[in-house]
């Protein structure tokens, strides 16, 4: 049931980063970190302390660092940069385009402060657009952790996994409920419970926002399927279509422009497949602005009640 799962704590995400990349360098004597001065914001502090020879310290010069990242992999090494998501993605795409895509290098590109819940530093930095940017460059894997100790076991995970990577967490403390000790699976689905009437898809932050709804589902008498896709790219397809062909019907929730997200992802695959009533919560082509993480939440359409509803419309339509 959805309301057996409980949060842990409240822990920020890239925390969760913070810890992953010290015991991913403590593991692999290739993993170097690259920050663009922002090596308080990324918790880089530990890592630094332990491994000051496996740190570059690149300056307020994005681009230079993923030119730089992208040459470190040529003498064997495995960069990870870090920035805010905005910095890592929106300003640099033509770096990573032609540097990292095109050419297939192992760097992973490590974007924190994504989304609404960055908060007050307002719409500049609030990108809402960098999961799409990223899922469409060729052979790019695409990874949005839900919690700090997911995060952690992901960050640990691509140092594995031979190819580009973007993963993008966020800034605030927020519920941590998934395994201290999971094993992180590229491309694999979290299933967090089977449910037969409905299907939540989510990333991120609103994993936890879907639990919330999921428990006011059940509430209401509704058999919930929760599943936290983790790996917008590649896509656990498999899971995807086991569970719409059970549920007929389904939620995608992410803090993300529902135009090139996770939603869109889950409507190709079920267009092609087996097209179902779907409701999408997200941002609607629109900027973010300045503001409290769950205030903006709010007024963005992308709380709980909003997954409610969503929900509720979805099971609607699917009963015409």
């Amino acid at each position: 049931m959805v309301k057996d799962i409980q949060a842990l704590n409240e822990k920020e995400t890239r925390a969760g980063f913070g810890e992953g990349i010290l015991e991913a360098a403590r593991q692999n004597p290739e993993v170097v970190a690259l920050t663009a001065d922002l090596l308080g914001s990324m918790k880089l502090q530990a890592f630094i302390k332990e491994f000051p020879e496996r740190f570059i310290q690149c300056g307020i010069a994005e681009a230079n660092m993923i030119g730089v990242a992208a040459g470190l992999t040529i003498g064997g090494k495995i960069p990870y940069t870090t920035t805010f998501a905005n910095f890592s993605t929106g300003r640099v795409y033509d770096q990573i385009r032609q540097s990292v895509a095109y050419s297939g290098k192992n760097v992973k590109i490590c974007a924190s402060h994504a989304g609404l819940t960055l908060g007050e530093d307002g719409a500049t930095h609030q990108i809402l657009e960098d999961i799409g940017l990223m899922k469409m460059l060729p052979g790019m894997t695409v990874i949005v952790p839900c919690d700090f100790n997911q995060t952690k076991a992901a960050t640990i995970a691509i140092a594995n996994h031979e190819g580009p990577v973007y993963l993008r967490f966020g800034r605030p403390k927020w519920p941590n409920f998934t395994a201290e000790d999971q094993k992180f699976e590229i491309g694999k689905a979290q299933i967090l419970n089977e449910g037969t009437d409905i299907t939540l898809f989510a990333c991120g932050h609103l994993v936890w926002k879907a639990v919330e709804a999921g428990k006011i589902l059940e509430e209401k008498g509704y058999s919930v399927e929760l599943i936290n896709i983790h790996t917008i790219k590649p896509l656990d397809e498999e899971a995807v279509l086991r569970s719409i062909q059970k549920t007929g019907c389904a939620v995608t929730a992410e803090e993300h422009n529902v135009l090139g997200g996770l939603g869109d992802s889950i409507a190709q695959v079920a267009a092609r497949h087996f097209p179902i009533p779907i409701e999408y919560v997200g941002t609607n082509d629109t900027f973010g602005e300045s503001g409290k993480p769950e205030e903006l939440l709010k007024k963005y359409g992308l709380d709980t009640p909003n997954i409610v509803e969503a929900a509720e419309k979805a099971l609607a339509r699917k009963k015409k």
